[in-house]
């Protein structure tokens, strides 16, 4: 392919195995969707189902001493984000640290949350229930695709008002994959007195440092995702007077602890996913360094873009690539031909038919009922991966297209 020179090395572990050899991923199925559910090094699985054996083999003692471990935890975490440890603490994913938010906020009668069309659907349907109990409603912001910083906080503040009581926006966008100048944004919604909540999901792993000049009241993110933590590790960061009014959404034995200890106790659920979160983050950094994982995620995502774009247009006659406005180094998004995953159910039905016959792990999304396939790097990634996409999955997504324009199922 003419576009080859773009590709990544593949990045090898120590011994000089492929990364992917660090992971316990099917190599079977070709995985290009790192970005929904994460993956987890073989290292961490092991450091949490080492955690496991310890639980079991004496329980009384294990969760008697639980809530040290996790405030240990957590200020790994904390320093690996770049955030005081007293200022975080730890939630089992985003959206369990979003619906906190919702559930601790002072009551605002008949207020008003702002959002935005690019919002993840269960933050977004979160805050609705709050809106309802408000007796207020949600206002979304549309925000075009493409839009570049000025237009996106333009957008965005143009919403606000005296009814505002709540923003709630993206850093990175989970459909559309694009950052929002979220810094711009709660800097201006802040002069005006309003709460923000930013919801960088995406970002651990992504950016060295996600809160580093950004001053909201509540930040949320997932360390499952690109920093590849065991599932069911987040880090809720609250740095405002509001911070004390933060409780878990379950009672527990901590509720009488400032923030953000109150969360470090939690009865009897199962920490092993925080306790493990250090071994992963080292991992990364002990075997690359942090730096060097994302600059090879972002030009693996270059090549990415670039063969799976030509591979459609060669197909359908048509320019494929999409221009976010902000793009994401490791996730990218390109147009599917006209007709697929119109709908955000449509997109999730392609994702499980790609994945049941042709054992490819991808994702799809739609946004202003256009089609697209969102795809993902990490480490373990090959440009073989995005090539094989290229060669043997897009001629059949434009053959399934054809169908659904002849009216085919």
């Amino acid at each position: 392919m003419s576009t080859i020179n773009l590709a990544a090395a593949p990045l090898r572990l120590r011994n000089g195995q492929a990364a992917s050899a660090g992971w316990s991923l099917d190599p079977l199925v070709k995985h290009v969707n790192h970005g929904s559910f994460g993956a987890v090094p073989l290292v961490a699985q092991d450091e949490q189902n080492r955690l496991r054996r310890q639980m079991e083999a004496a329980p009384v003692h294990w969760f008697s001493r639980l809530p040290r471990k996790i405030a240990t935890a957590r200020t790994a975490v904390a320093e690996f984000l770049q955030v005081a440890t007293e200022d975080l603490a730890l939630v089992p994913n985003a959206s369990a640290g979003a619906s906190v938010v919702y559930a601790n906020l002072p009551h605002r009668q008949g207020g008003e949350i702002l959002v935005t069309d690019h919002g993840y659907g269960a933050v977004t349907m979160g805050a609705e229930r709050l809106a309802r109990r408000w007796g207020g409603r949600v206002r979304t912001a549309r925000v075009p695709l493409d839009a570049a910083p000025d237009t996106a906080f333009d957008a965005v503040v143009t919403e606000l008002s005296e009814a505002t009581g709540l923003v709630v926006i993206d850093q990175i966008t989970s459909p559309t994959a694009r950052w929002m100048p979220v810094e711009r944004i709660a800097a201006e919604a802040g002069r005006r007195g309003i709460p923000v909540l930013v919801d960088g999901a995406h970002v651990p792993g992504l950016a060295p440092a996600p809160l580093a000049g950004l001053d909201c009241d509540f930040w949320v993110g997932n360390l499952h995702k690109f920093g590849c933590a065991p599932r069911g590790t987040a880090a809720l960061v609250a740095r405002t007077e509001l911070s004390e009014r933060l409780y878990p959404l379950i009672d527990s034995w901590g509720a009488a602890d400032r923030f953000p200890d109150r969360f470090d106790t939690q009865g009897t659920v199962d920490a092993t996913s925080y306790l493990a979160t250090p071994t992963a983050l080292g991992f990364i950094e002990d075997t690359w360094g942090w730096g060097t994982a994302r600059a090879y995620m972002r030009r693996l995502a270059d090549y990415a873009e670039q063969v799976v774009g030509a591979a459609f247009a060669e197909v359908t006659g048509e320019d494929c690539t999409v221009d976010v406005g902000m793009p994401v180094d490791a996730m990218r998004l390109v147009r599917l031909p006209a007709g697929l995953a119109t709908t955000r159910p449509e997109a999730d039905a392609l994702r499980d038919r790609v994945a049941r016959e042709l054992d490819v792990a991808c994702a799809f999304t739609s946004f202003g009922g256009v089609g697209y396939v969102r795809l993902s790097t990490h480490v373990y990634n090959t440009a073989a991966d995005f090539e094989y996409f290229a060669e043997r999955v897009v001629p059949v997504l434009a053959g399934w297209s054809c169908d659904t324009e002849l009216g085919e199922h």
